[in-house]
């Protein structure tokens, strides 16, 4: 069975083109949900006719998934978790908990399928994993794994606002 996709589907194909599916997934899925239309003659020649419209919306989404990507690659995210002897986690660091992160402290919006994890964070460490936002658009997250412990030393950050205070009030004294 051929038919028109109307959406980008992973490992299908991409907004446009024309796919060969097995019947039951075109009939009982695709179809139903809007997802795709029959390729028959008068739907290609309809979709040749949108072609100038899908196309604007295409370079408009690759757009948006540049920008968005911009903003990933800057990103490096702590992911702080308990460990045991040996340095072992008591759990793991999963997609979903990374979307949020991205989510909470940097207020970007991910489906977590786009996050592409091939096994859940297991071990402390520096992990950069890849974000498939377009087609043609990928970025990089950077994900630190560190102890629920370690955190940024209170000691230096203390002195660099006493030191900052310090300064203030000999700037407004001249």
């Amino acid at each position: 069975m051929e038919v028109i996709l109307r959406t980008n589907i992973e490992k299908l194909g991409q907004l446009g083109q024309t796919v060969k599916v097995k019947p039951g997934y075109g009939r009982n899925y695709l179809l139903p949900q809007g997802l795709a239309m029959l390729a028959t003659p008068g739907n290609k020649k309809r979709y040749e006719q949108e072609h100038k419209k899908l196309q604007a919306r295409i370079d408009a989404e690759r757009f948006a998934a540049q920008e968005i990507a911009d903003k990933i690659n800057a990103v490096v995210l702590r992911a702080p978790v308990r460990v045991g002897e040996g340095d072992k986690l008591y759990g793991s660091v999963t997609s979903a908990q990374i979307v949020d992160m991205l989510a909470k402290e940097h207020g970007i919006e991910l489906d977590k399928k786009k996050l592409h994890l091939d096994d859940t964070l297991r071990a402390l460490g520096d992990y950069s994993l890849e974000v498939r936002l377009h087609q043609d658009v990928k970025a990089h997250v950077r994900v630190l794994v560190v102890r629920h412990d370690a955190g940024p030393d209170p000691e230096p950050v203390a002195s660099e606002t006493e030191g900052a205070v310090a300064d203030e009030p000999e700037q407004q004294g001249e």
